[in-house]
């Protein structure tokens, strides 16, 4: 299985879903399904689903449709599930400790240390991970090679976390800041702005309602 180069970010954003959904097939005992079968679950044409694997490789066959355990196993080393990651949390605030208590082993991502500037929350732990202070992030991270820095912390501090974490050679960064950052080229951001994803929701609700005022106002 060799990834094709040039895959549309659209298509790798959708891979976690149809990973997402292939997980509840197997635990329903579902051994095979069809392009048309999974679309309806998901949400997709049939054609959309065989475009996006196409991208990556061969899954499915004529008339059999996908062994679901072989596409999840498939789909998750594209996904690059294999792999350990070691990550560090910036910032024990409610996003901070509800990210901390999250169980992302799953995902191949391991947090082994939070850092906050917040004296009360310093010595606290969060799945035996004791809340250090950030002025030791920069040592810490020097020291012990990481791979992943999740960023939780207000936007007007958010960039100088960013920089000191690039410096130490974290190359990718799980930002939970309202901020776009500013890294090098070979540094990936990955933004979670709930903010701009709550304005989205607001919108399709507006969006929705108006239309519903316009048709009855037609009829």
């Amino acid at each position: 299985m060799e990834r094709k180069k040039h895959v549309s970010m659209a298509v790798i954003k959708r891979l976690p879903k149809y990973h997402r959904y292939l997980q509840e097939l197997m635990a329903n005992d579902v051994d095979r399904i069809s392009s048309k079968e999974l679309g309806e679950k998901i949400g997709f044409t049939a054609s959309q689903i065989r475009q996006d694997l196409n991208n990556f490789g061969d899954f499915g066959q004529q008339g059999y449709g996908y062994n679901v355990k072989d596409l999840y196993n498939q789909i998750g080393l594209i996904l690059g599930l294999d792999t350990e990651y070691k990550a560090l949390i910036v910032g024990a605030g409610n996003i901070g400790q509800a990210i901390a208590n999250y169980r992302f082993s799953k995902a191949g991502l391991n947090i082994n240390a939070i850092f906050d500037a917040n004296p009360k929350l310093l010595g606290m732990k969060i799945r035996d991970i004791e809340i250090k202070d950030i002025d030791e992030l920069e040592r810490y991270a020097e020291e012990n090679p990481t791979d992943v820095g999740i960023i939780c912390v207000p936007r007007i501090n958010a960039q100088k976390v960013c920089d000191i974490l690039v410096k130490c050679g974290i190359k990718g960064i799980w930002n939970f800041a309202p901020v776009d950052l500013k890294v090098p080229s070979d540094v990936i951001v990955e933004n979670v702005h709930l903010s701009e994803s709550l304005l989205t929701l607001i919108y399709l609700m507006h969006s929705e309602a108006e239309s519903h005022l316009e048709e009855e106002q037609g009829e």
